[in-house]
């Protein structure tokens, strides 16, 4: 049985002002747009994850909730994760394979640089830095979540926000 994965990088955000925490930014209007047109992608394309987890910050959230919408899935179902936040790579890979079996199809919301490192890590492709809004599709062959390491992905698809309104 196939399980997919769908990293997600959240879209762009406030700039950080002195007075507020990196954690509490939100996304700009930009950035709800580039969210929604990479849902509305996504949801051409037939994707709907049976689970979704993101970063407690307010802008992986919010992107995840606007992408949950255009998927016409609960955004309130979406799990929370306040290790995505800051809990470098390794924080990534343990939500990864503590995900359950009964979920073949998995999105997870979260930062740079950590996000696009674990995308290179689970396929050994060269991904780059990821996008603001950007998502990396990996199938992964015959495994359980809780098998899932380095190298045992394959790189189905990148998405840019940029390259959806380039097409």
């Amino acid at each position: 049985m196939k399980k997919i994965l769908y990293l997600v990088r959240h879209a762009k955000a406030e700039d950080r002002a002195s007075f507020q925490r990196d954690h509490d930014r939100d996304l700009v209007p930009e950035g709800i747009m580039a969210a929604a047109r990479v849902g509305r992608h996504l949801a051409k394309m037939g994707i709907k994850p049976d689970c979704l987890i993101s970063s407690t910050a307010n802008r992986a959230k919010d992107t995840g909730k606007v992408i949950a919408e255009q998927l016409h899935l609960d955004p309130e179902a979406m799990g929370l994760e306040p290790k995505l936040f800051d809990g470098g790579p390794k924080a990534y890979l343990a939500a990864i394979n503590n995900t359950g079996a009964s979920c073949q199809s998995l999105m997870l919301f979260g930062h740079n640089p950590d996000i696009s490192y674990v995308a290179e890590y689970l396929t050994h492709a060269d991904v780059g830095s990821m996008s603001k809004g950007a998502v990396v599709i990996i199938e992964f062959d015959g495994l359980e979540w809780a098998e899932v390491s380095g190298r045992t992905g394959t790189l189905i698809d990148l998405i840019s926000p940029k390259k959806l309104t380039e097409s």
